[in-house]
């Protein structure tokens, strides 16, 4: 952080060190309202200055001075409702090692439930044996499970030869980048599984392209941009979108609808 060229900057500023703090404090916010950067009491209430100089325990003058610095250094944006979003806010976090530790957390908890329930099965002397290989069984499995995590994480080839279709996960993930202007990643765990579920639904690419941009010529311009994203998109509510007509009243083709040139 103190490599950077606006934090060098900064030092040279008067009241430089609680500045920093307040930067820091506000890196720390946004990761407790974990909204990809942005900083609010709620989605409908954002933090006024007066909020957050409680909140940090610091002058008002001075922490309207720091927002403004951080602004105009391109630190932050502040929309047209006064919501506070930090810039670039995955340089600023560890996103990937996030996502390995949650998948990691997730499969121990499901390793320790699958041998809770073969250990807790009516026993006899016979049955004994065989429950504990059972549960090494298990074990192992859930052991390939997160070599394969691993292997995603850091960009090793991902063994899809298995399924019917090799799921396009980076085409998609380019394809919304490009329309929604983001920079998510293909290798995100979460961001993986989503994918998945949906193309093991029966959906394909042409059904993820519908999704994104019919959406996306939806939300665009409007406070609903911001949800242009995989959670949303590719969540639960994605054969509502699939099932969704654009505009025009026909499936959004980016190669023949004049409305997307450029885009691609």
């Amino acid at each position: 952080m103190f490599e950077d060229e606006k934090i060098k900057l900064i030092e040279q500023m008067p009241e430089a060190d609680t500045i920093l703090i307040i930067w820091v404090k506000l890196l720390a916010q946004a990761g407790k309202t974990n909204a990809s950067g942005y900083i609010f009491l709620s989605k409908n209430i954002p933090y006024t200055d007066e909020m957050l100089a409680t909140i940090f325990n610091r002058p008002l003058p001075i922490v309207r001075m720091a927002l403004q610095t951080f602004q105009r250094f391109g630190m932050i944006e502040i929309d047209e409702h006064n919501f506070i979003n930090i810039s670039n806010w995955e340089k600023h976090q560890n996103i990937e090692g996030m996502e390995k530790i949650r998948e990691q957390n997730r499969i121990r908890k499901q390793r320790q439930r699958a041998k809770q329930k073969v250990l807790s099965a009516p026993s006899n002397e016979s049955h004994v044996t065989s429950r504990d290989s059972h549960a090494t069984e298990i074990d192992k499995e859930l052991d390939k499970d997160i070599d394969k995590e691993n292997n995603i994480l850091s960009g090793k080839p991902d063994d899809v030869s298995s399924e019917k279709d090799e799921i396009p996960y980076k085409l998609i993930i380019d394809l919304l980048n490009k329309v929604a202007g983001t920079k998510y990643r293909h290798t995100t765990v979460k961001t993986r599984s989503l994918i998945k579920a949906r193309w093991n639904e029966g959906n394909r690419f042409d059904d993820f392209k519908h999704v994104i941009l019919v959406k996306w010529e939806e939300w665009r311009g409007s406070d609903m941009e911001n949800y242009l994203r995989p959670e949303t998109l590719f969540g639960t509510k994605f054969e509502n979108y699939r099932n969704q007509k654009p505009k025009g009243g026909k499936r959004s083709d980016p190669a023949t609808d004049d409305q997307y040139a450029g885009l691609f």
